[in-house]
């Protein structure tokens, strides 16, 4: 009898995992960064920061590959840490901002890649230039923040080359590939 109880029990236990609900969160943009750099005529590596990313991140620990996200970044928050360079960049010379407001991706594939790391693959958009792009991802923390809310981080890294996405002036002097890091936080609207 005791046996059966057991194994009721452990099958019970079982069955919760395997049916754990994917759980979706929303970025935070105040703890999400995009950070370009790339190679200026040898001399220096500059970078870019690409602010106020917004977006959905529905993450699966039972089954990564359900997992998915979506995300916008307007380009109005582009910040070069220089004035006049930032007008250039958001200027029809780059990301001609007036006219294309928005990168953006979309994940067409979630793999795990080991403990704790992930292949996402998805669609870059930048001036209506789509191009698959790699990114290799870290999972820094699943857990509560502060306001008791799940809370999921990751790291992310991948290298595109600009002229695909019609940002190409002045390549191969100024570096064609651009690294791309991403850190971002992202929480669910329900408290644990």
């Amino acid at each position: 009898m005791i046996k059966r109880l057991v194994l009721a029990a452990a099958l019970a236990t079982t069955a919760n995992f395997a049916i754990a609900a994917p759980v979706t969160y929303q970025l935070d943009p105040s703890h999400t960064n995009v950070i370009a750099q790339w190679n200026h005529f040898g001399f220096s590596n500059p970078v870019a920061h690409f602010g106020q990313a917004e977006g959905i991140l529905i993450y699966d620990a039972d089954n990564v590959a359900a997992s998915s996200v979506e995300v916008a970044l307007p380009l109005s928050g582009l910040n070069s840490f220089t004035a006049k360079f930032d007008e250039h960049l958001r200027g029809p010379d780059f990301f001609n901002v007036a006219t294309y407001p928005l990168a953006t991706f979309k994940s067409t594939a979630v793999e795990s890649a080991g403990e704790g790391k992930l292949k996402v693959t998805g669609e870059l958009t930048i001036k209506d230039n789509s191009h698959p792009v790699v990114l290799d991802v870290t999972l820094n923390k699943v857990g509560e923040n502060m306001g008791k809310r799940p809370t999921i981080g990751f790291d992310a890294h991948t290298t595109i080359k600009r002229s695909d996405f019609g940002v190409g002036m002045y390549a191969p002097g100024v570096s064609d590939e651009v690294d791309i890091r991403i850190t971002t936080e992202a929480s669910s609207e329900k408290a644990g």
